[in-house]
């Protein structure tokens, strides 16, 4: 200052306009005052307080890079969390202080935050924090315990921020970033609609727990939060985000609140045409804000995955047979393995042996081979029963080797144990291994829930499924679930409940042969034995070979009281020994 007066000051205006105020905006931090060559910042969370200091660190180390010296502009951060006193525009109060005295133990380029700060972010931000013990600060009658940051500088490059064009100069345009070769999902900044800043926080928090669950879904390919909240505070253009992130879709939402009443929305849109694909909202009271934040996140995550996947299929239809990679084949063969039929069936078989030889470590199309073969198994259509039983060992293994984090990979693996080589134990264990991965996997829930029908654990069976209803409410394979409350409620001996619910199953895959036998026994024992005769005479023209003698082949149930009471019903419907 003492050398160059004017040139410093105009230094500090260029940092504080071209570097300071655009991470402010991004993370939501308001500039309470400037303090001669410093400033008072409060922000809505202690995670926007420190991701923005590190974005400003960084920046400022980025431009100091190619400066002399005793040119270069240095500044330190010191961070606390605490409650603060306003008076107007402006903040008092100890938090203040503390965070005033930290700034003044962090060295040139540095970072101090209080152990408040530590605990508010720990795991959620790319950095580490160094103990500095306890600190007696000037006028500050308590130590603080303190922590030094420490961050790699290739992890936050990317939300540095640039400075404005010169005005008269052309704006470049960045290159679209290729596409992942699998489904590509950011996830904005919820709005905050109602200007109050604790709905930020929350807000906040919630965005990153559908990140963390999404990244779960080993099939995505997830935005890390950093790339997502640079765009916080910003007018965006959808099909911009898509082009400079590199995904096909993206979530916003918003979240708005009224007296004790909050409201949350969210949308997920294609990043290439801006269509909406799913939106819904989300109304709860503040006195449960948590339990309302972990509602909304699995909600959300729960509706979008499949919605993203039934877009992905859709596009996989629009390619050429000669044009298709690993991915667009395994999705080809899930949409012929939702179609009932031994061609349809063989066809998926074909499509995801087809990805394997294209990508031999992709996981999730071994386990769907092994869940057509448990699938054929079931419908009666086994070729060869000691062969596919060694197959699906063979599959599960593979899935074990290469797949041990691919949780639907695990989750069909699991259930193809159980039912073609009926080892229900060893299947439950890989389902829960792929629920301890993804707890918000729809699919993991409802198959352990008919795993549970088999070892005659319903009422269990019944809570598990209607947890994967409950994450997934627009499923188009429903009928799954529909199936599997049905054989719960049939094990449970509510037999007017599971003919509704077999009745809902059958309505959509009449072919599906387990539905059918179970809703012959649940009608003949609900009275209705015209009914179960009907569908009898159905069965018995699929399958001429049933008979009461045989059928103990046909089931996988595994209690003995369970597969008498279906005996029972099949004999009152009229099946001949």
């Amino acid at each position: 200052m003492g050398r160059d007066e004017s040139g410093t000051v105009a230094r500090l205006r260029e940092h504080r306009q071209q570097r300071l105020e655009p991470v402010l905006t991004r993370h939501g931090g308001r500039l309470v005052k400037l303090t001669g060559d410093g400033a008072l910042v409060e922000f809505p969370s202690a995670v926007d307080a420190l991701g923005a200091a590190i974005e400003f660190q960084q920046a400022m180390a980025e431009v100091n890079r190619d400066q002399p010296e005793d040119t270069a502009i240095v500044f330190r951060a010191g961070l606390h969390l605490g409650d603060l006193i306003v008076d107007g525009d402006d903040l008092y109060g100890d938090g203040v202080n503390v965070a005033a005295r930290l700034e003044a133990e962090a060295s040139a380029g540095g970072i101090v935050v209080s152990r408040a700060i530590r605990e508010a972010v720990e795991g959620r931000l790319k950095a580490k924090l160094h103990a500095l013990g306890e600190l007696t600060l000037k006028n500050i009658e308590r130590p603080i315990r303190a922590f030094r940051v420490e961050w790699d500088a290739t992890d936050w490059q990317a939300a540095v921020a640039l400075p404005p064009e010169p005005i008269g100069q052309a704006a470049i345009v960045a290159p679209a970033l290729a596409l992942p070769d699998k489904p590509s999902i950011a996830v904005l900044p919820f709005q905050n609609m109602s200007g109050d800043p604790e709905q930020e926080y929350f807000a906040d928090g919630m965005v990153e727990d559908i990140i963390t669950a999404l990244s779960r879904f080993k099939s995505l390919f997830v935005i890390a939060r950093n790339s997502s909240f640079t765009y916080k505070g910003r007018a965006i253009d959808i099909k911009q985000v898509g082009r400079e992130l590199g995904v096909r879709y993206v979530l916003e939402g918003s979240v708005r609140k009224a007296a004790n009443k909050i409201r949350i929305t969210g949308q997920l849109i294609d990043g290439e045409s801006g269509a909406h694909l799913w939106a819904d909202r989300f109304d709860g009271s503040l006195e449960d804000i948590f339990e309302l934040q972990d509602q909304v996140t699995t909600s959300v995550v729960g509706a979008i995955a499949p919605k993203i996947t039934q877009a992905e299929m859709e596009r996989a239809r629009r390619k050429s047979a000669g044009n298709l990679d690993a991915y667009d084949c395994f999705l080809r063969g899930i949409a012929q393995g939702d179609i009932m039929t031994r061609e349809a069936q063989e066809n998926a078989l074909e499509f995801h042996r087809h990805a394997i030889e294209l990508d031999k470590d992709f996981p999730t199309p071994h386990g769907m081979i092994a869940r057509i073969y448990s699938f054929r198994v079931q419908q009666g259509w086994s070729v060869d029963k000691e062969w596919e039983q060694a197959e699906i060992r063979r599959l599960a293994n593979r899935v074990a080797e290469i797949g041990h984090d691919d949780a639907e990979a695990l989750c069909w693996a699991g259930h193809s144990i159980a039912v073609v080589c009926r080892e229900l134990e060893s299947g439950a264990v890989l389902i829960d291994r792929a629920l301890a991965i993804n707890p918000n996997l729809a699919v993991g829930w409802q198959t352990r829930g008919w795993v549970s029908v088999l070892l005659g654990e319903h009422q269990m069976a019944l809570n598990q499924i209607a947890r994967a209803q409950r994450l997934n409410p627009m499923d188009p394979e429903s009928y799954l679930s529909d199936g599997g409350m049905g054989a719960a409620n049939l094990g449970l001996r509510k037999y007017d409940e599971a003919v509704k619910w077999l009745g809902k199953a059958l309505a959509r895959q009449p072919n599906w042969m387990i539905p059918k036998r179970q809703l012959v026994v649940a009608n003949a024992h609900a009275g209705n034995i015209e009914e179960a005769r009907r569908l009898l005479q159905e069965l018995r023209i699929a399958d001429p070979l049933l008979r009461l003698s045989n059928f103990r082949s046909y089931t996988l149930w595994r209690k003995p009281a369970d597969i008498e009471m279906m005996l029972e019903g099949l004999r009152l419907a009229g099946l001949p020994d």
